[in-house]
């Protein structure tokens, strides 16, 4: 395990966001590419963007590539281990027209190496992310898909050994 200090975890963490007792940090990353959105329609026929997925590069401290993130949602480490989780909070992003803030669990691993003991998973600092103009989603364009830039900052935990 690494020292927080040493991965540079944040010292932001809203209460609501924070992963429970008997946690240590792993590891932090910095994602960025693209959440991928596609137009559908809601229950009352009006067309509005649905979540795909995120298509984003990880990258440590230097900037070189670490991992990948994409739909489940899933990390996957340049050691071939990944964990797949699902949000259990989330927080309005300090930036408006940012993705919020989110806590997430674990609900999957494959693989052996760094990602194969996470627990829970942070996303913040988000920057971008927000899908397009519901305007520019209508029901001439079902299934037509729009990327939204987005960065983030990802902070992995496993349980204390």
């Amino acid at each position: 395990m690494l020292a927080a200090a040493s991965v540079g975890f944040a010292a932001d963490i809203p209460a609501t966001l924070q992963v429970p007792n008997g946690e240590k940090p792993v590891l932090r990353a910095h994602a960025s590419g693209w959440q991928i959105y596609v137009c559908g329609t809601e229950a009352d026929g009006k067309p509005k963007w649905t979540l795909k997925g995120p298509d984003a590069d990880l990258k440590d401290a230097k900037g070189d590539i670490i991992g990948h993130h994409s739909a489940g949602p899933t990390w996957k480490y340049k050691d071939g281990s990944e964990v797949t989780g699902k949000a259990v909070a989330h927080l309005d992003s300090p930036d408006p027209g940012s993705i919020p803030w989110l806590l997430l669990t674990a609900t999957g691993h494959s693989g052996t190496g760094t990602f194969a003991s996470v627990t829970s998973i942070q996303r913040l600092h988000t920057q971008g992310g927000q899908p397009p103009a519901a305007t520019e989603c209508d029901a001439s364009k079902p299934g037509h898909e729009a990327r939204s830039r987005y960065t983030a900052d990802y902070y992995f935990y496993a349980a204390a050994k």
